[in-house]
């Protein structure tokens, strides 16, 4: 949720109200408009994206309310801010070099000098900064091949402290894609932080999680559907490659997602200012061959 104040003079309100009352030129009026943004993706049924739509072609609804748009584009090309989040737990130890290949090839072809910037975060019995935010892939690159594994699991602890220490010191918030790339197997033993808890500071910092499990077993464990769960609830993917060479498709997949995204403004009516969970859902009007993907709600910001 964006907040703007303004400050107006009484003054200068007072004559476009045929007022001539003696007032204090410095007294101030106070107001607060307060915005939601929803940056989110449409595409077929086969998966292909469709970019051409216009505003008139959505509508929106807060907590099943239809809510006025005030403003929308199609952000194709918003600078990236990506935080790579990697498991070097005990728990994928046979996966290691498989995360890698995945990693290191992701960053390489989705984040642009001098436009996007990537931080990368391992995580185990603890969660550390491996390189914070650059556009040098070599160097981001040569940090992944640096990792070794060992240790426990704090994943949900990785997923907290990227969105509140990284990605949401990046502003205006509303000039970037924020987006988490989870490379792991989805389990946790040792964060410090909960599920949930991971789960409200990515939806706080609007950040849209991809997750890629290092599971090879072709059979869902319960860490495969805690990484669908992050992908869901922030507008995201999950992504499930058996063997290296199936990445190459998975990682176009996200690069294409993130450059193919559509971006609405609304100001809740009614608003709430209660700190609390919102529901949020987009539709594409009188189509339902079409797929919005977009976080399922927000929190309210609190007075």
């Amino acid at each position: 949720m964006t907040t703007r104040r303004s400050f107006l003079s009484l003054a200068s309100c007072l004559p476009a109200l045929g007022q001539q009352l003696p007032v204090d030129s410095n007294q101030t009026i106070t107001y607060d408009v307060t915005r939601v943004n929803m940056l989110f993706t449409v595409a077929d049924k086969r998966g292909r994206f469709v970019n051409n739509l216009t505003k008139d072609d959505f509508e929106v609804f807060e907590d099943k309310r239809r809510q006025k748009t005030l403003e929308f584009a199609a952000e194709t090309n918003l600078p990236l801010r990506i935080g790579l989040l990697i498991d070097t737990s005990n728990s994928i130890r046979d996966r290691f070099r498989f995360e890698m290949e995945a990693s290191g090839q992701f960053l390489k072809s989705v984040v642009r000098k001098n436009v996007d910037k990537a931080v990368i975060y391992s995580f185990d019995t603890e969660t550390r900064v491996v390189q914070d935010f650059s556009d040098d892939t070599d160097l981001l690159d040569k940090k992944v091949k640096e990792l070794r594994p060992g240790g426990g699991t704090a994943f949900y602890d990785s997923i907290f402290l990227c969105c509140r220490d990284r990605l949401d010191k990046e502003q205006p918030r509303q000039k970037f894609r924020r987006a988490l790339i989870l490379v792991g197997d989805g389990e946790d033993n040792n964060s410090h932080y909960t599920r949930d808890q991971a789960l409200e500071q990515a939806l706080k910092t609007e950040a849209v999680v991809f997750s890629i499990s290092t599971n090879t077993t072709r059979s869902e464990t319960d860490g495969d559907k805690v990484l669908r769960y992050f992908a869901r609830e922030t507008g995201g993917l999950p992504f499930f490659p058996f063997k290296a060479e199936d990445l190459a498709q998975d990682f176009e997949n996200i690069a294409n997602e993130l450059r193919s995204q559509y971006s609405i403004l609304f100001r809740p009516e009614p608003l709430k200012q209660d700190g609390l969970y919102h529901s949020v859902q987009v539709k594409v009007k009188s189509r339902k061959d079409l797929v919005v993907r977009a976080r399922r709600g927000y929190y309210a910001d609190k007075q």
